[in-house]
């Protein structure tokens, strides 16, 4: 029996694919976290953007899915070096949850269900960059890869796409999240291959 499951086998790369380096090609979607996969109910979730000076702008369920949505079709890089190409999601982008937020913030802190946190710069959550997902390839987002919601920022290492996200807490001075606080990059480019703090 192998120790490594399917989605961790390197695979021989396609001459046309370009890759961030030191990634290899899966097919899988392999599911990683960093601790237990909490199961939020769609009638008790909530997404709460907090300001810099504490004003909280929510949105319920309900008030999620009333919103413009979008229809992303990214390629995702995980540190652990699997890259899948041409996923596609549905969600209401980041623009339209901050467009009507006042803040003199140049850094957030995603905050998730189960207390996981990673920290982005403000900047990389707008101009269409970053969504709050709730479906992926035509279905509803499951538990396991951060449903009922998750926030995607595919220009980064998937795990600034905090799974199972209730809020962005802006700020004014940078805050480490989770991993960053035990040594992963604070930014987390792929295509710099900012995977550990000093690289």
């Amino acid at each position: 029996m192998a120790i490594v499951s399917r989605g961790f086998r390197g695979r021989a790369r396609d001459e046309d694919v370009v890759l961030p380096p030191g990634q290899y090609l899966t097919e899988d979607f392999p599911v990683l976290s960093a601790g237990p996969t909490p199961r939020v109910p769609t009638d008790r979730w909530e997404f709460t953007v907090t300001t810099e000076v504490g004003e909280e702008h929510t949105w319920s369920w309900q008030d999620l899915l009333e919103l413009p949505h979008e229809k992303p079709r990214v390629d995702l890089h995980c540190v652990t070096k699997w890259s899948k190409l041409g996923t596609t999601w549905q969600g209401v982008s980041l623009d339209v949850l901050l467009e009507d937020v006042e803040t003199a913030a140049d850094h957030a802190l995603a905050h998730s269900y189960g207390g996981y946190t990673t920290n982005l710069p403000l900047e990389d959550l707008l101009d269409g960059q970053a969504w709050i997902v709730h479906r992926y390839d035509g279905e509803d987002l499951t538990p396991e890869h951060g449903g009922p919601a998750r926030l995607l920022v595919p220009h980064l290492y998937l795990w600034k796409s905090a799974k199972w996200v209730r809020g962005i807490k802006l700020l004014l001075e940078d805050e480490p999240g989770f991993w960053e606080t035990i040594g992963y990059h604070d930014y987390g480019d792929p295509w710099r291959e900012q995977r550990y703090q000093g690289d």
